[in-house]
């Protein structure tokens, strides 16, 4: 068989899967909003204290979640092979420089390969911490309550490290603006 139709062959098998994978995350959303709003409420984040974790940074230097104490805080779980992710980092960038000084901190969380991340963030000259974690992030994630893993993933938590906010879509710099001016 040709490589070219074996190529299109492994692309239309891929979409469709991953179309098959967003139609059962939607109608498993769908279930839980058609049924009492207690069980939709308990399913929310929002308004709970963040999660305790630890992971390396690029350097293997470890850092916990706490490091970040008393700042209102942008966590991003991202991948360098997510175009939606890479697309969101220059305005995370443009945020972290323009409200850093006020108390507030971006944290990527990578959950992607070392040395790809590190290509990715020298060349888009990301001013905030990333944090490597593969499997761990993953947990990482769900506990802050991606439970499918969708990526980008980002949460708003405030100084006190209650979550006040949960992206899950890509995310503008007007979108966190928004989100984090009243926290500063």
């Amino acid at each position: 068989m040709n490589k070219g139709i074996v190529t299109i062959l492994a692309i239309i098998s891929l979409l469709g899967g991953y179309g098959l994978y967003h139609y059962t995350q939607t109608q498993q959303q769908s279930q839980v909003e058609a049924s009492t709003g207690t069980a939709k409420k308990n399913l929310s984040i929002i308004g709970q204290k963040r999660p305790d974790f630890s992971l390396p940074d690029l350097d293997n230097k470890p850092h916990a979640i706490k490091d970040w104490d008393n700042k209102v805080i942008l966590l991003n779980f991202w991948a360098t092979w997510c175009p939606p992710c890479r697309r969101e980092i220059p305005a995370f960038i443009e945020l972290q420089e323009k409200f850093g000084p006020q108390g507030f901190q971006v944290i990527g969380v990578a959950i992607d390969e070392k040395e790809a991340v590190q290509d990715y963030s020298d060349g888009m000259g990301v001013n905030y911490p990333i944090l490597i974690g593969n499997n761990t992030a993953l947990d990482i994630s769900t506990a802050y309550g991606n439970r499918f893993g969708q990526l980008p993933y980002s949460l708003v938590i405030d100084r006190q490290g209650v979550i006040q906010f949960v992206g899950k879509r890509e995310l503008s710099f007007a979108d966190i603006e928004k989100q984090i001016k009243p926290l500063l």
